[in-house]
C-alpha cells in the first residue's frame, strides 16, 4: 500500500498566504485534506487575497482569508479567533510563516528597519503561537515556524534578518519545552526557494539572471527549492508520521550547507 499523508479535515492556520511559501504551504494542505484559513496583510477585497482563495479553493475542501497584519497584535488575535469561533475552537496546525528580508550591513541599519524586522520576523511568530495555544493544546496540535537557512550561516549584508532567524531556533526549542506534550513544535529553514522575495534579492545585482545562475551553482541539487517542496514538509511534520518530531529546526536548503562557497 502507498505511504499518504492524510489530514483530512483538520484546521489549518497559516501566515503569509498570499504569494511565496506561504501559498506553496496552502495548496500542499489542502491537497492533504486539510481546512485552510490564510492571513496576509492585504484586505479581503484584494486582488492578491483573490488569488490565494481561488487557487486554494480550487484544490481544497474549505478555504477562508482573514486580513492580518503580523506586525498588529490585535489583528493576530482577531484572526487565530475569528477562525477558531468558525471551526467551532479546531485548530490543529498552524504554520507561522509572514515575514520579509530587512538586508542591510551592521553600521548601515536603522533604528526603524532594526524594530520592523523584531517585529514581523520575530516577536509576530510568539505572537500567534500564544492566542493560538488554547486550540492547539485542545486538539493536540502542531506549530511548524518557518525560519530560513539565514539561521545557520549568513551572507554579507543580510543583517539584521539573519539575527531573527537564528532566534526563531530557540522559540522552537522554547516552545517544544514549555507546551509540549500536547502541541508539538518544529521550525524548518528553507534556503534559497524561487519566490518573489527572492527574486527581489537577485534583483538587487547589476546582473540578476547570472546572480541567479551562480546561486543555483552553489547548490548540489543544481537547483532553487520551491513553495510545494516547503509545503510537503509541512504536510508531513503535521502528519502522524512526524509525531516523535518536535523542537527541531530542519535545514532544507538543496545541501547548500555541505559546499564551501569557494569549491
Amino acid at each position: 500500500m502507498a505511504l499518504e499523508i492524510n489530514l483530512k479535515g483538520r484546521v489549518a492556520l497559516i501566515t503569509g498566504v498570499t504569494s511565496g511559501i506561504g501559498l506553496g504551504v496552502a495548496k500542499i494542505l489542502a491537497e492533504a485534506g486539510c481546512i485552510v484559513a490564510g492571513c496576509a496583510e492585504y484586505s479581503e477585497e484584494s486582488p492578491q487575497a483573490k488569488v490565494f482563495l481561488e487557487t486554494v479553493g480550487a484544490i481544497g475542501e474549505r478555504v477562508s482569508y482573514v486580513k492580518a497584519d503580523m506586525r498588529n497584535p490585535e489583528e493576530i488575535r482577531t484572526f487565530v479567533e475569528t477562525i477558531a469561533e468558525r471551526e467551532g475552537g479546531k485548530i490543529n496546525i498552524l504554520v507561522s510563516n509572514a515575514g520579509k528580508n530587512v538586508f542591510d550591513r551592521p553600521e548601515g541599519c536603522s533604528e526603524m528597519d532594526w524594530d520592523f524586522n523584531m517585529n514581523l520576523n520575530l516577536a509576530s511568530h510568539w505572537r500567534i503561537t500564544k492566542f493560538s495555544k488554547p486550540y492547539l493544546e485542545k486538539n493536540n496540535g502542531v506549530i511548524i515556524v518557518i525560519s530560513s537557512n539565514h539561521a545557520y550561516s549568513t551572507l554579507p549584508g543580510c543583517f539584521p534578518y539573519n539575527i531573527t532567524k537564528t532566534a526563531l531556533t530557540g522559540l522552537v526549542r522554547s516552545l517544544a519545552i514549555e507546551w509540549g506534550p500536547k502541541i508539538r513544535t518544529v521550525g524548518i529553514a528553507p534556503g534559497f526557494i524561487d519566490t518573489p522575495g527572492n527574486q527581489l534579492w537577485f534583483d538587487s545585482f547589476l546582473d540578476p539572471a547570472l546572480e541567479k545562475q551562480k546561486t543555483i551553482e552553489l547548490h548540489p541539487v543544481k537547483n532553487l527549492g520551491t513553495p510545494e517542496e516547503i509545503g510537503g514538509w509541512c504536510a508531513f511534520l503535521a502528519s502522524e508520521y512526524a509525531a516523535f518530531a518536535s523542537g527541531t529546526t530542519y535545514l532544507v536548503d538543496g545541501g547548500r550547507n555541505a559546499l564551501m562557497q569557494d569549491a
